[in-house]
């Protein structure tokens, strides 16, 4: 069914870069946010390489804390009510969330046709569907682009803090999205175009994970290393 095994009853889906191009925003954000402290450091710009090291599928402090340190970039932890000004790692994260809001506001958010096709299939198939996300801002995108109709629950960046779990490439936030609808990890299947996140639906047991490579050959095949069962450019390949 819709190219997943027999035994699957629950999609579980991360947002960007597999159902919404939400992924091309938040790099720019990030690259916005990290340059001119990279500027200040006598550092070289922020790259697509970077991001998908990273930053990518990972809750938003984490990714600032796991590539100031790939930088050798020592700043102190600060706490939420840091002003973005300051130079925290709390406030760093907070001046990127305000800048892929506005962007998101502005701009709008794409969905890709086909996941659109995919969500709309599994809904008529039955399956159970869960969004699981490391962005605090899941709830806006579902809402901007319709794509709440489709999904029944979601796991986001703002469960990620409220509950204290561990983010991805921790399968915490996954199994608490097949627990949502009720389903074992082995009767889920994984949607992940971020290795961090394909690496979590591996050390979550669960029994399906979908690689979404909109990329290039060697993050298809980074993918594949981190435990995809397949790696697919579109989720209209499967249907």
């Amino acid at each position: 069914m819709l190219g997943l095994p027999d035994m699957i009853h629950a999609c579980l889906f991360d947002l960007d870069g597999v159902l919404t191009d939400t992924a091309a925003v938040h790099k720019v954000a990030w690259a916005g946010t990290f340059d001119p402290v990279l500027q200040a450091h006598g550092q070289p710009e922020f790259s697509q390489a970077d991001y998908d090291e990273y930053v990518d599928g990972k809750p938003r402090l984490d990714g600032v804390r796991d590539f100031l340190a790939s930088r050798g970039i020592d700043l102190p932890e600060g706490t939420d009510d840091d002003e973005p000004g300051n130079d925290t790692i709390h406030a760093v994260a907070e001046r990127k969330n305000r800048d892929v809001l506005q962007r998101i506001k502005t701009d709008g958010v794409r969905v890709f046709p086909g996941s659109l096709a995919y969500l709309k299939a599994a809904t008529e198939a039955g399956l159970r569907r869960v969004v699981v996300s490391s962005s605090a801002n899941t709830a806006d995108v579902l809402a901007v682009t319709g794509l709440d109709a489709y999904v029944e629950d979601r796991v986001d960046g703002v469960t990620i803090k409220s509950t204290g779990m561990a983010g991805k490439p921790a399968p915490d936030s996954f199994l608490a999205g097949a627990q949502r609808v009720g389903v074992d990890p082995g009767r889920a299947a994984v949607f992940e175009d971020a290795t961090a996140g394909v690496e979590a639906g591996r050390r979550g047991n669960f029994g399906f994970v979908v690689g979404v490579n909109r990329l290039d050959d060697a993050h298809g095949e980074a993918l594949h290393a981190h435990g995809a069962d397949v790696v697919v450019r579109d989720l209209s390949e499967l249907l």
